[in-house]
């Protein structure tokens, strides 16, 4: 590998390895802690490749690259960030970095991408004048949390920011909870679409008047379809005209949709018209669940404890014991049921969340089995009736604020607790047969079709053993 290389970290032994490890490997290195220092090698002339941190005390790598790119069109810079999440993904890729990497990084894997950016320089007869400084990308955080180091997310990471803007419909897919939906209003949300409106199609908008009203109005934006293999039949078949005729304005939506993990399998069996599949599978991005990145679920953990402070509960820290066990539990439910477990850890404590508390809260106690949580909490209180036991959980919640009142909006907060618990499990005892289940609950089933897309629950149909 031959080439000088300029790098800038504000970690001096982040900038020892890197300098040693590129040294070795035959290249010329300077190192820096400035961003004002590399920008000022850039604009002498210096280097061949740039490798930069995002954060840095005098400034941000991202924001840093249009005026690299001003100075030097041809020089690649590599992102290597400890911010683990979309949004650094995107916003490399929005400024046109070479690459980006996640810290702790493979060494190796970084010596190769810079072998491959020193592999890649353009002649100067090949360049063109830079396009315009992009504004950086903003997103107000919805849904799910899209953090993470693991690789499996940094690779979704980067497959969204490769199909941002592209010209073609994308499928998100994966199991109930992963944040699917988070993903597909992403899609919309960073891309250059997103000032216009996104529209979101779920099973309970199948109506012909409802589905066209929405569509239309969608003109030039986004339409997220969440589960097209959930529309009844007909239903399919009036999207699809709807589609169609879209096709011929001047302002076609985008179209993105969100699925299980094996839509070819709803295909096959039925539930979802071929000639829809191929409209909305144009890309395919496929979620990982919880179990395939559990060295992420401290960061998530915390994360989410911040969040649910931030909404009015209480903040409680997360110990390194805690955390250790976080990760070694099952998650059926992936980020969704992570979520509710630190919910209902910041709802009913004050404090350092303990091992014991954790025990008699955790997923593999309360949410890994609906069945088994309906028995608890039918046998709990001493009266046995599901009144006594909410009002044991409430009055202990309200006497752990002491003289204190409970934040505001708990009225809301108790109704989100009890919602998905009694969704699941009243879906258990009906078999997954949505129409029985509406009527156990006196419900429309139009409503609970919506319920279960909104709460992201997802729907097993079995027969029941008796």
């Amino acid at each position: 590998m031959d080439g000088t290389i300029l790098i800038a970290d504000d970690d001096r032994s982040i900038r020892t390895v890197l300098t040693q490890a590129l040294s070795r490997a035959g290249c010329r290195v300077h190192a820096t802690g400035s961003l004002q220092q590399l920008l000022k090698w850039v604009e002498e002339g210096r280097g061949d490749l740039v490798v930069t941190d995002v954060v840095m005390p005098d400034g941000n790598g991202i924001d840093a690259i249009p005026a690299i790119r001003r100075l030097r069109p041809e020089l690649p810079v590599i992102v290597i960030s400890a911010q683990n999440s979309i949004v650094t993904a995107i916003r490399a890729t929005e400024a046109e970095a070479f690459d980006y990497l996640p810290k702790p990084f493979d060494l190796p894997d970084l010596l190769s991408r810079a072998k491959e950016g020193l592999s890649r320089r353009p002649r100067k007869s090949d360049l063109t004048a830079t396009e315009p400084e992009k504004p950086p990308v903003t997103i107000g955080e919805t849904g799910l949390p899209l953090i993470g180091h693991a690789p499996a997310m940094q690779s979704l990471f980067r497959l969204v920011a490769k199909v941002l803007n592209a010209d073609l419909p994308v499928m998100v897919t994966g199991e109930a909870g992963v944040g699917k939906t988070t993903i597909a209003r992403a899609l919309h949300e960073f891309s250059e679409r997103k000032d216009a409106l996104l529209v979101v199609l779920t099973p309970a908008d199948g109506e012909a008047e409802t589905l066209s009203r929405l569509v239309r109005s969608a003109r030039g934006g986004t339409v997220l379809i969440e589960n097209p293999a959930g529309f009844e039949s007909s239903a399919q078949t009036r999207l699809l005209a709807l589609l169609e005729q879209m096709d011929a304005t001047d302002a076609t939506p985008r179209l993105v949709s969100t699925s299980g993990p094996d839509p070819q399998q709803d295909l096959d069996e039925g539930r979802l018209r071929p000639d829809l599949f191929y409209r909305l599978a144009g890309a395919t991005i496929a979620v990982p669940p919880l179990a395939a990145r559990r060295d992420d679920i401290p960061e998530l953990a915390r994360h989410l404890m911040l969040r649910a402070a931030g909404q009015g509960l209480s903040e409680r820290p997360l110990s390194d014991e805690v955390l250790t066990a976080l990760r070694s539990l099952d998650y059926p439910g992936n980020v969704r049921q992570l979520e509710n477990l630190i919910r209902r850890l910041a709802l009913t404590g004050s404090g350092p969340v303990t091992s014991e508390e954790l025990r008699d809260q955790s997923p593999a106690a309360v949410a890994v089995h609906p069945s088994a949580s309906a028995r608890t909490v039918s046998q709990s209180g001493a009266s046995g009736q599901l009144s006594g036991s909410v009002a044991d959980h409430l009055q202990r919640y309200f006497d752990l604020h002491g003289d204190a009142l409970p934040p505001p909006g708990l009225y809301d907060r108790i109704l989100r607790e009890i919602e998905v618990p009694l969704l699941e499990i009243s879906l258990d005892a009906t078999g997954g047969n949505q129409l029985r289940c509406a009527e156990l609950l006196g419900i429309n089933r139009n409503t609970l079709r919506k319920k279960l897309s909104d709460l992201n629950i997802q729907v097993t149909r079995r027969r029941r053993v008796m």
